[in-house]
C-alpha cells in the first residue's frame, strides 16, 4: 500500500481518517493469516501500538501469544526482540550494561534487548520485583538510565508481555505502578471450531506473513491519532467512568489519572481503526474494560466473594448515563 501521505496540518480530516483506518485494516487483514479468529483483539493491539501504548496478554499456554508479537512486528516492519523473563534475569540482562573497554580506555554502553520497536517480555511475572522494575522508566519514558546515563529507546516503541494466570509456582505478581503503565490488558482465548480447523488445516505449510505497513507510516498513524476530535461530552464521560471506579464499595484502589488519560487515548485510537476523525460514546464503552479493568485494586472480602474487576467495569457501564450528544464537532 502506498505510504506517500502528506504531513498532516491542522485536525483530522475525514479523508485522511478514512485512509488511516484503512491501513490499519490492512495491518489486521495481514495478522489474521497466522493469528485465526481473533479480530478483535488484533484491532485492541493495533489501536494500542497507534496509541503508543503497551499491552499485557494475559492467557494459558498454547493460545498464540507469542506468535501475536511476532506476526505484529513482521507485518509493520518493526524491529523486535524477546526476553525470556526467568527468576535470575537481571535489570541489566533487559535494559543493558556498561562495559570498560581497556584498549579504549573508556566505558561502552552496551544495548539490552529493551532497544527495539516491539519487545516482547514473556511470562513477565516470572522475574524478580528488581527486574520487572527495570522497565517502569523505559515503559513510561521511552529512556532507560544506566550509570547515570541516560539512553533513549527511539520510537515507535511498544512492550508486549505475556503472563500465565494458571500456574502460580515461581511467580511474582505485578505491582499496581507496573500494571497502571499497561494501557491495556487482554488475552487472546482458545480459538472456535472454525479456526481450529484453520490452524490444524495450516500446520503443514503455515501461511507467509508479509510486511503491509512501514515504520514511518506507522509513525504518522500515531500522530494522526494525536488529531482525532475529543469532544467536551466525551472527556466528561470518561471523567464519569473513572470517578465511578473510584466510589465502588468493592473497590479499594480505582483507576488512575494515567487509566483516565489512555483511556481517552485508546478512544481516539479505536476511533481512527474505525476510519472516524472524532470519538464517539461506543468507542468508549467498546475499550473501556481492557484500559480500566487491570487498574483497579478490589477489597479482600469482594475478591472472596468472586467479584471480578471485568463484572464491575461492566456494571458502571451500565450505570454511567451515556453523553446527551456525540463527541462529533
Amino acid at each position: 500500500m502506498s505510504e506517500q501521505q502528506p504531513e498532516p496540518r491542522g485536525p483530522l480530516s475525514r479523508e485522511r481518517a478514512e485512509w488511516a483506518g484503512n491501513a490499519l485494516r490492512t495491518v489486521a487483514d495481514a495478522m489474521e493469516q497466522a493469528i485465526h479468529g481473533k479480530r478483535r483483539v488484533i484491532e485492541l493491539v493495533l489501536a494500542t501500538l497507534a496509541a503508543g501504548g503497551h499491552v499485557l496478554l494475559e492467557d494459558v499456554p498454547g493460545t498464540g501469544k507469542t506468535a501475536l508479537a511476532r506476526t505484529l512486528a513482521t507485518v509493520v516492519q518493526a524491529t523486535s526482540s524477546r526476553v525470556q523473563f526467568t527468576p535470575d534475569l537481571l535489570p541489566g540482562d533487559v535494559t543493558g550494561i556498561t562495559v570498560y573497554d581497556q584498549r579504549q580506555g573508556v566505558f561502552e554502553f552496551h544495548a539490552g534487548p529493551i532497544f527495539a520497536n516491539i519487545v516482547l517480555a514473556d511470562e513477565i511475572n516470572r522475574a524478580s520485583p528488581k527486574t520487572q522494575s527495570a522497565l517502569l522508566e523505559v515503559m513510561e519514558e521511552r529512556q532507560v538510565t544506566v550509570d547515570g546515563r541516560t539512553h533513549p529507546v527511539g520510537t515507535p516503541f511498544m512492550v508486549i508481555a505475556t503472563q500465565n494466570p494458571v500456574e502460580q509456582a515461581g511467580t511474582y505478581r505485578l505491582p499496581e505502578a507496573q500494571l497502571d503503565r499497561f494501557a491495556i490488558k487482554t488475552s487472546i482465548g482458545y480459538p472456535d471450531e472454525v479456526a481450529m480447523r484453520r490452524i490444524l488445516q495450516h500446520q503443514a505449510e503455515p501461511p507467509e506473513v508479509r510486511p503491509v505497513l512501514g515504520v514511518g507510516t506507522l509513525l504518522q498513524l500515531q500522530d494522526f491519532v494525536s488529531q482525532v476530535y475529543v469532544g467536551p461530552p466525551i472527556a466528561d464521560f470518561i471523567t464519569r467512568l473513572v470517578e465511578a471506579t473510584r466510589a465502588m464499595a468493592e473497590v479499594r484502589l480505582g483507576a488512575s489519572v494515567r487509566g483516565a488519560l489512555m483511556l481517552q487515548r485508546l478512544s481516539t485510537a479505536w476511533a481512527l481503526v474505525n476510519g472516524r476523525p472524532y470519538v464517539v460514546p461506543d468507542d468508549v464503552r467498546d475499550i473501556a474494560t481492557a484500559v480500566l479493568a487491570h487498574r483497579l485494586v478490589l477489597e479482600p472480602e469482594a475478591e472472596f466473594d468472586g467479584v471480578t474487576a471485568e463484572q464491575l467495569i461492566g456494571r458502571i457501564l451500565l450505570e454511567v448515563p451515556l453523553p446527551e450528544e456525540n463527541g462529533r464537532e
